[in-house]
């Protein structure tokens, strides 16, 4: 597996400021993501989709008003950070490779399977367990026929909007730091918590409560186990990473009500529990290391 090269001195700084993010780049990112992000969703939460404070709606576009409303925000927010923090700290050749790593599609055909059905599968068996296969059904052909054209659309939507910051940028920079596990468990929380504002607009459901968000967050920890693993096996293709992120939300909003198309609140605990086992045995086969082949006492020379 290739890491992200750390030898060799940065471009110096210029000023305060840059010293300052050439110091400490992973607490940059992680401001910087959630301040853009949340700035850019905030018309959203004060707009009559949200508290009605400001007078207007945002447009409905193929995905209701996400394209529109969450979209921006979630590109403006990840990417934006870690293309400022890359250019300040690893310059232009900085940038190259980050640019390189997001058409690196090498990766073993096992992990786009994995990425492709492990998690459906994961999120079938768990509802079923949880429904004992009540209410169960085949769904529809119309449903097979939107399933891969909307798994695309989510690709280079939600995939590239989050992909290239979450994991190229800040995943690398947190595994050389910490145990693989650690890591995960950290950028978990601070995935969750960008992923927090979006709950008081329609994106979290008609009817928000404190268990809604907790699934979300357990959700939320599991994937980032898995997204590990995949991002460490796959050698590092983003392409994969993103797969498997929009492998969740594509089946979640497509297909999950047209296989139990009378879901309650329980039943909604399914996913958490097929993809709770799922990571539960990832990280038993892989003892903890999650796919991680690098050496965590090797640290990058910036601390944060």
């Amino acid at each position: 597996m290739t890491s992200i090269p750390t030898e060799g001195p940065g471009p110096v700084a210029s000023n305060r400021w840059q010293a300052l993010v050439q110091r400490y780049p992973l607490i940059t990112f992680f401001t910087l993501a959630n301040t853009i992000s949340w700035l850019a969703w905030l018309p959203y939460i004060l707009s009559l989709d949200g508290f009605g404070v400001l007078h207007f709606r945002y447009p409905d576009l193929l995905m209701g008003n996400q394209l529109t409303a969450i979209l921006p925000g979630a590109y403006l927010g990840p990417l934006t950070a870690a293309f400022t923090v890359t250019a300040i700290t690893e310059g232009r050749e900085g940038l190259r490779r980050w640019r390189k790593r997001l058409f690196q599609f090498r990766a073993g055909v096992l992990w786009y399977a994995f990425a492709l059905f492990a998690v459906p599968i994961a999120v079938l068996l768990g509802t079923l367990a949880v429904s004992d296969a009540e209410g169960f059904q085949v769904p529809s052909l119309m449903v097979l026929a939107i399933y891969v054209p909307a798994l695309v659309l989510q690709f280079f939507t939600t995939g590239l909007a989050e992909e290239p910051g979450w994991r190229d940028f800040a995943l690398s920079r947190l595994q050389q730091r910490h145990q693989p596990m650690v890591a995960t468990f950290v950028l978990g929380i601070l995935w969750i918590i960008w992923h927090l504002p979006l709950f008081l607009t329609p994106w979290g459901g008609p009817d928000v409560t404190a268990e809604t968000i907790i699934r979300f967050a357990v959700l939320a920890m599991e994937m980032s186990f898995l997204i590990t693993l995949v991002y460490n096996k796959g050698r590092q293709s983003l392409p994969l990473v993103m797969l498997l992120h929009c492998s969740i939300n594509n089946f979640q909003s497509v297909a999950f009500s047209e296989f139990f198309p009378d879901a309650s609140d329980e039943l909604l605990w399914g996913p958490v529990l097929g993809l709770g086992l799922l990571a539960l045995v990832v990280v038993v086969v892989t003892k903890g290391r999650l796919g991680y082949t690098g050496d965590v006492r090797t640290k990058i020379k910036a601390t944060a």
